[in-house]
């Protein structure tokens, strides 16, 4: 049971305020590190005063702060908001930080003794984990589509160059929150990028079409967020552009899927078969290995993530390319 009451005097700065309490034990950045896109995000900034955000709310703009304190049952987080979208991202926390996230099944008996050793070991070390719902469709839309085809460094590269040249000074930045911290762009905003700008970002024409004629249904788009993560991924894959691996990636963060596998990743398939078999296999493969657990299908991969295996290295690895300068 997740508890909410008022927040301390001392959050008395902010424009909205609440402390939340998750009833257990509760680990912040493991929980909403899934958020943030690589280490140069300007949207997030883990600092020694908290997990910073900043975001759009149907409200406007809004910066967030969350800082945990306590352990087990005494645990609780604290949440500050600042600008005009404020009230909208305290009412958010409670699910951004995993209050509709029940393990329970995953945790019963009967169900935990059929996960692989891998798996039941990592989940004993990692209990404070919950899996968090943004219901940002929009936020988590377009850096996943960067991130298609492409290197992991490549696809942040090129977020980050868009980050800075199209995204706005959070609420409060400087003054109670880092200097730096931006709110990304909001769908009227990406659709004025220029063809020349995505080059430069080293985003290829075909991925810069795929944001754009996706954003021009942002409305429709944010609605899906009261939808179920299996009809709001079905319903994104009706856009040409967005294939399974893409919608699995986004309603993982926006609805906190816990059963969405990333289908067509370029390294997935091969990890888990590693790592439940000893042996490399593909994206089939990968599906037959998880059935079992249907349900709990990201949770079992989030579970092998948080073991610290490796898998086997051989050959070169993908190349990076730029294109930025040609």
């Amino acid at each position: 049971m997740t508890i909410v009451d008022a927040p301390p005097a001392a959050a008395a700065a902010a424009d909205a305020s609440v402390r939340w309490h998750p009833g257990g034990s509760f680990d912040l950045l493991q929980t909403v590190g899934i958020i943030m896109r690589g280490n140069g995000d300007p949207s997030f900034a883990a600092w020694q005063d908290g997990v910073w955000m900043a975001f759009t709310t149907p409200d406007g703009p809004a910066t967030l702060r969350l800082t945990a304190a306590g352990s087990g049952q005494d645990t609780h987080v604290d949440a500050q908001a600042w600008g005009a979208g404020a009230d909208s991202a305290i009412a958010s926390v409670p699910a951004l930080l995993g209050s509709g996230d029940d393990w329970s099944g995953f945790d019963e008996e009967a169900f935990h003794a059929t996960l692989p050793r891998i798996v039941r070991e990592a989940r004993r070390r990692n209990l404070a984990v919950r899996l968090p719902t943004t219901g940002r469709v929009v936020d988590s839309l377009v850096p996943t589509i960067l991130e298609q085809k492409v290197t992991t460094v490549e696809a942040r590269r090129g977020y980050r160059y868009l980050m800075y040249r199209y995204g706005t000074a959070a609420p409060s930045a400087g003054r109670h929150s880092p200097s730096g911290l931006l709110v990304p762009p909001s769908a009227s905003r990406w659709l004025t990028v220029p063809s020349w700008e995505w080059h430069k970002a080293g985003v290829g024409p075909q991925r810069s079409a795929t944001v754009m004629r996706t954003l021009r249904s942002a409305v429709a788009l944010e609605r899906l967020a009261s939808l179920s993560a299996a009809e709001a991924g079905a319903k994104m894959q009706t856009i040409p552009g967005i294939g399974v691996w893409t919608a699995a990636e986004v309603v993982q963060r926006t609805h906190g899927c816990p059963d969405s596998i990333a289908v067509g990743d370029y390294h997935l398939a091969s990890y888990v078969g590693y790592a439940l078999t000893g042996r490399k296999t593909d994206d089939a493969g990968m599906i037959t290995l998880l059935e079992p657990w249907r349900g709990h299908r990201q949770r079992v991969v989030r579970m092998i993530g948080l073991s610290g295996f490796r898998k086997p290295t051989f050959g070169p690895r993908m190349t990076i390319q730029d294109h930025r300068w040609h």
